[in-house]
């Protein structure tokens, strides 16, 4: 197949075009590079059967060629971006997902959108079903991500049920692993690289809130398998194995050496108290579930981060 894959730059944007390069796929990769690396782009370029595209897609594209399948990923995914960028985030759930649509309805391509967990909001449900319809603050200040990915998502059906176009939605928790940014305010990114310099590891809140975190090649692989299932409801694709924030910190501080403490910041507003996926459709319909337990996981991302610390990333001079 030829691919289309946006946001091919970002960090689980280059791990997907990487495993369908992997799969024998040609992938035409795109990217603005407004949170995306070029370094993630530049490790693909030697590759057969890759092509890139440097494009804002919330703008209008013709793409020349055939197209099988597009990967609609093109969005900022961490609330240090999306809320320092609040008009592109929702310009690219928007105008993009629409430009995206509108491709795969010329090309008669299958369309997956990238979705989240964000839909779901501060959630009154525990876990996180699919069939449950979110408690989202729709004027807060992370409405700008996750009222786009609403949006997004509705859009999908409309050409879905509309106009017929073969579509797939998945819903992505938390997930981490090598390519993070280190500078990019994820939790997981932000505690590896403190622990690495020994710095005390920033916990918002008392650090009771919970999250779910599913390391990159377990994410990929379930979204591969959605791509290629008949399924066009939303997927939770997600670890649910469930951590309180303080234990994913006192996890990170045995892995980067044990030489940090935690101090203690104010909860951002409108922050999930919860959040683990329901992924009983996901066994059931993809025959698939993560693989990578947490402490595995981080001593495969950890090495990375090293790297970048080590190395004097400019991003991550900025946490």
């Amino acid at each position: 197949m030829r691919i289309l894959v946006t946001g091919a730059a970002g960090f689980l944007g280059s791990h997907l075009a990487e495993r369908l390069l992997d799969d024998g796929h040609a992938v035409v990769g795109l990217d603005n590079f407004v949170t995306g690396s070029r370094a993630n782009v530049d490790r693909l370029r030697g590759r057969d059967g890759f092509s890139f595209v440097e494009h804002d897609i919330s703008e209008p594209l013709e793409v020349e060629g055939p197209l099988e399948g597009i990967f609609h990923f093109a969005s900022p995914a961490s609330p240090v971006d999306y809320l320092e960028i609040p008009i592109q985030t929702l310009k690219v759930g928007s105008l993009g997902t629409h430009n995206c649509l509108g491709i795969a309805k010329v090309k008669g391509a299958r369309f997956l959108l990238a979705s989240t967990s964000e839909v779901y909001g501060d959630p009154q449900v525990h876990p996180q079903p699919e069939s449950y319809w979110g408690h989202v603050n729709p004027v807060g200040p992370r409405g700008c991500y996750d009222e786009a990915k609403r949006f997004a998502e509705a859009l999908t059906m409309a050409y879905h049920r509309h106009h017929g176009l073969d579509t797939r939605i998945v819903r992505i928790f938390n997930t981490y692993g090598p390519r993070m940014r280190p500078g990019d305010g994820r939790v997981v990114s932000n505690f590896i690289v403190q622990g690495l310099r020994g710095e005390p590891l920033t916990v918002y809140g008392d650090g009771s809130q919970t999250r779910s975190f599913c390391f990159v090649d377990d994410e990929v692989d379930g979204i591969v398998r959605l791509f290629h299932s008949d399924e066009t409801q939303p997927i939770n694709v997600g670890n649910p194995g469930e951590f309180t924030i303080r234990e994913l910190a006192d996890i990170v501080v045995e892995e980067t050496g044990g030489g940090s403490t935690v101090t203690e910041r104010p909860l951002p507003t409108d922050d999930p108290k919860v959040r683990r996926p329901d992924i009983t459709l996901a066994r059931e319909l993809l025959g698939w579930e993560p693989k990578v337990s947490l402490r595995e996981g981080l001593r495969r991302t950890i090495p990375w981060f090293r790297d970048q610390v080590e190395g004097g990333d400019a991003r991550a001079r900025t946490l």
